[in-house]
């Protein structure tokens, strides 16, 4: 697994790593801390007074690969307005008050480099990466996507898929166990 400190990426805690290996990339470490780095607060409950659900997608030469499934939360004890539940890569966005969430946050929280030429260990002009928002190419850095509700994200890294995304079907991915089909009304019928 590659390691860059997140100093040097213009962050405060070098302690701190950035995963710049291969996908899959793992549940983060030190959750609190990256929380903060990613300039967010954090609560031992869930905030809902702003409540909304995205979607990332995350694709190397053709084949899925799973978002981490505690990015931004530990247990039921810690979490941040910005987590995952489950691999599904549902993106929860549970907030006191309204703020712009980015992708780039999730993927401090993550502990995975986000720049415009890497997405973890895989970089330009190496590997192509392509970001797609709602099925469309964007040429904004992935960093700055800002989460807004139902929106699908794409991250295709090499080869792409059959076909790029340009919805979610929630209920039709989700574990009913650990995300709660009632969150599905985001993504449409």
């Amino acid at each position: 697994m590659g390691i860059a400190a997140l100093a040097a990426c213009g962050h405060s805690s070098p302690h701190l790593r950035l995963d710049t290996g291969s996908a899959p990339w793992p549940n983060p470490d030190h959750v609190d801390e990256r929380i903060s780095e990613a300039g967010l607060s954090s609560a031992s409950t869930e905030a809902l007074t702003i409540h909304y659900h995205a979607h990332l997608d995350i694709f190397v030469d053709g084949k899925s690969e799973p978002v981490a499934p505690s990015i931004g939360r530990e247990d039921r004890s810690l979490f941040s307005p910005l987590h995952t539940h489950a691999t599904s890569g549902m993106i929860h966005i549970e907030a006191p008050t309204a703020e712009q969430i980015t992708l780039g946050m999730l993927f401090t929280e993550w502990g995975v480099r986000l720049t415009r030429e890497c997405v973890g260990g895989y970089c330009r002009p190496d590997t192509t990466i392509e970001t797609y928002v709602d099925g469309q190419q964007t040429q904004e850095p992935p960093s700055t996507i800002v989460l807004t509700k139902g929106e699908e994200i794409a991250i295709v890294i090499g080869s792409p898929p059959a076909s790029t995304p340009s919805s979610w079907d929630c209920r039709a991915n989700i574990d009913p166990a650990l995300e709660s089909p009632f969150q599905c009304a985001d993504f449409g019928p």
